[in-house]
């Protein structure tokens, strides 16, 4: 299985939910696409970051991610 994405976005929502993933036992992975354009010496607002998370996690964290879309 890979990885899905689940969140793009800014970087404090994307924080946001990445906390509440790993506190209902979701590994996440976060990419920053913003600092990376920076970094890399052209930037461009329409980039974001992104959170994923392994396919076999979604059952688990589906809830997750329902319960904070709903809140923002």
């Amino acid at each position: 299985m890979g990885l899905m994405k689940v969140y793009s976005g800014s970087e404090i929502l994307a924080l946001a939910l990445q906390e509440r993933l790993e506190e209902a036992g979701v590994e996440t992975v976060k990419k920053d696409n913003v600092q990376s354009a920076r970094l890399g010496g052209y930037g461009g607002s329409d980039l974001a970051v992104e959170v994923f998370i392994q396919e076999t996690d979604f059952a688990k964290a589906n809830p997750v991610i329902e319960d904070f879309r709903m809140s923002i």
